[in-house]
């Protein structure tokens, strides 16, 4: 097969108009679904509109306690006090999802991470929070200085639990992401996340996450549900040999979000074949560096950019390479620059981001000076 890059036409545009995606729809007010290792977007809905995470919030709770496992300061083993807080705010009189976990027992972080994940136990999330940090707020605090570094630019949280506040939001493309951290930095964990149930204080809950015992290879991840957000679920599964996210919000049903979700990860493994277009590290396009070392950065994808393209539709093939630009120095390779969008008969079937392939400083007083000839004679800025 000839190279893809043969195929496709980049150019480079400040803007795009707006294309329709490949044929589908969801009647999700929230929706995106992620190839999960490139981070290639194949649909989207609204998936940059603040939303309330309902329950969906404990992935990141979960996010912090997996890294605080990792760094030494926690383990499986240690035992955590249930306080009258946890009890009466996430137990059984609160009306929310519980573990039913007893006033003042102690708890295992093991049981109370199966608790949270399996269960959506509020009061296991808020033992956690209070057992690691002392209090929500505190937790809250670690949960958003988490998110800033995995790159959650769109989401805050106040508690670990995700019950309703009005100063806590998430996106559907944040919790894509989030959900694709805790697969790729913690595999050793994910099991929990597909266990069919869980049994604690001699009551015997099944996964909220129904679509793990339907059998189509959904082994993950949370669902979440308030009166005001309505049912929301994010979904991962790695039928047809590669991996993928979808997150689904403000349905009307548990039975809607089920087969919403179904809907979408299904179609994004069935309708679409992987065509590997550019092998890691290969330059997919340059963007401009106004003032800087050298005239252009290159553009990368993280790791082996591949294609899901629509069963049949190579030949319609066209793309864009956009960002917001030039760029001024200094540049950090590995920096996120643009966005790789790919048409197929004017519908845009997916994006994928792009990266700076090195880093780039300040020019020096002659690079400066002819930069900035270019900026009045071509209007660059």
């Amino acid at each position: 097969m000839k190279r893809l890059w043969q195929i496709l036409a980049i150019m480079l545009a400040l803007t795009v108009p707006a294309m329709a995606q490949a044929d589908f729809d969801t009647k999700a007010k929230f929706a995106i679904l992620m190839d999960e290792e490139s981070g290639t977007v194949i649909f989207q809905k609204d998936a940059d509109l603040p939303m309330e995470p309902a329950s969906m919030a404990k992935l990141m709770t979960i996010a912090v306690v997996f890294n605080e496992i990792r760094s030494g300061r926690l383990s499986m083993s240690d035992m955590f006090f249930v306080s009258e807080h946890a009890w009466r705010t996430g137990g059984a009189a609160s009306g929310g999802s519980t573990m039913f976990a007893e006033l003042n027992s102690q708890i295992s972080v093991e049981d109370l991470i199966r608790s949270v994940v399996i269960q959506s136990g509020n009061d296991a999330a808020i033992v956690l929070a209070e057992g690691i940090a002392g209090s929500e707020t505190t937790f809250a605090a670690m949960m958003n200085e988490l998110g800033e570094d995995i790159g959650l630019t769109d989401s805050h949280f106040t508690n670990p639990t995700g019950l309703p506040d009005p100063d806590m939001y998430v996106t559907a493309r944040d919790l894509a992401d989030l959900a694709r951290y805790l697969i790729h930095e913690f595999p050793e964990y994910y099991h929990y996340f597909s266990e069919p149930e869980m049994e604690w204080n001699g009551i015997k809950q099944a996964n909220r996450n129904s679509l793990v015992e339907l059998g189509i290879g959904v082994d993950g991840l949370k669902t979440g549900h308030t009166e005001a957000a309505g049912y929301g679920s994010v979904i991962s599964t790695a039928e047809g040999g590669r991996r993928l996210v979808a997150v689904v919000h403000g349905l009307t049903s548990m039975a809607q979000r089920t087969e919403e979700g179904r809907k979408l990860i299904t179609w994004g493994a069935r309708a679409f074949e992987r065509v590997a277009a550019y092998p890691e590290g290969a330059v997919i396009a340059y963007a401009d560096v106004y003032g800087g070392e050298i005239p252009a950065v290159g553009l990368v994808g993280k790791g082996e950019v591949a294609l899901y393209l629509p069963r049949g539709s190579r030949k319609c093939l066209n793309a864009q390479v956009n960002y917001t630009g030039p760029l001024l120095p200094p540049v950090t390779q590995g920096d996120r620059i643009a966005e790789l969008r790919v048409f197929c008969d004017d519908k845009l079937v997916q994006t994928a981001p792009l990266y700076a392939a090195e880093s780039v400083g300040e020019g020096d007083i002659v690079r400066k000076a002819t930069d900035a000839l270019k900026q009045l004679a071509l209007g660059w800025l």
